[in-house]
């Protein structure tokens, strides 16, 4: 896909504040000097068999992209592909009726949708935002000597491959599905207190992909520490069982050579940081100076997953990420 957008012509419009070019969450287009549309759609798969919850965690999933840009949500369209033969319409309600009482939960509206007939159901947005033209987040202007903070756990993608197998405790699997249900709401309120210098939410590229574009463009270096990385439980336990995902080995091929791992990082823990994640966190860089309060203030308002992970270098080598 980078190909094939880095081939097409380039848009001349000064008001199109962020568009494809830096891999970006979402569109940014100015509409004026006081107020700037934020666009994004995304859809996913069902990760669970409850149609309310994979609602709410389909809508917290799409949301999020507004909230990585600094920007809050206003109107929504259902994107549905839904197997109407085989699925009765007690389904469909019930994913609908998740994903609302997010969208209520944002602040927003649903205004409409599109919904097709498809053999595997799907489900998600199309979010309209809003945000001031000269404070939207980007993930590419992280600074030299920022501090990366990381709102979410990681570890969502095999936890739920691992639960298919039996082997997820149904406490691990709670604290999952809760921790997917949570929008990035709060989040992203807290950290327009402070200097955020690039932002993003850690999705279905995974920390160390989210990291490495993130990295690329700013043109700098990420160092993250693998310890202080915050991890579902029992998600390490699932890779040292030897569970994986479908999307790790495309995850690991994406970093190649952008991304190392020091001796210390066990092969458990470098799968964890190419494990795919669905409504994940917001993985920020703010200056040194204003780090721990921007965590101080992330756990008040009750972000209580929210971690410092890293630290921004200048940029060398072919290397972007580095994990210790």
């Amino acid at each position: 896909m980078e190909k094939l957008l880095s081939s097409l012509p380039q848009n001349g419009d000064g008001n199109l504040l962020v568009g494809f070019e830096t891999s970006d969450d979402a569109g940014v287009y100015r509409l004026n000097d006081e107020q700037a549309i934020v666009v994004t759609a995304d859809f996913i798969t069902p990760p669970v068999d409850d149609p309310f919850v994979f609602g709410q965690i389909g809508a917290a999933n799409s949301l999020s992209d507004v909230y990585a840009m600094g920007g809050r949500p206003l109107t929504c369209l259902n994107l549905m592909a839904f197997p109407s033969r085989h699925l009765g319409p007690e389904v469909m309600h019930g994913i609908v009726e998740g994903a609302l009482s997010k969208i209520t939960e944002a602040g927003a509206v649903l205004a409409g949708g599109h919904t097709t007939d498809d053999d595997e159901p799907k489900f998600g947005l199309s979010v309209t935002g809003i945000v001031h033209p000269e404070r939207c987040w980007r993930n590419s202007g992280a600074q030299v000597g920022d501090v990366l903070l990381l709102s979410k756990p990681i570890g969502s993608g095999v936890l739920f491959n691992g639960n298919l197998r039996g082997f997820v405790s149904e406490e691990a699997m709670r604290a999952c599905i809760d921790v997917l249900v949570e929008l990035n709401k709060t989040a992203c309120e807290v950290l327009q207190d402070f200097s955020v210098h690039a932002a993003t939410d850690v999705t279905g590229f995974g920390l160390a992909g989210h990291a490495c574009e993130m990295a690329r463009g700013s043109d700098v270096n990420l160092r993250l520490v693998a310890a202080d990385v915050p991890t579902l439980p029992e998600a390490l336990a699932m890779y040292e069982r030897g569970v994986s995902t479908g999307v790790n080995g495309a995850n690991r091929g994406m970093i190649e050579g952008h991304a190392d791992f020091a001796s210390g990082v066990s092969a458990a823990q470098r799968e964890l940081f190419v494990d795919p994640q669905t409504s994940g966190g917001l993985l920020v860089a703010v200056p040194e100076a204003e780090a721990v309060d921007a965590l101080d203030a992330l756990h008040a308002r009750g972000v209580e997953w929210a971690r410092r992970i890293g630290v921004v270098e200048a940029h060398s080598g072919d290397r972007y990420v580095h994990v210790d």
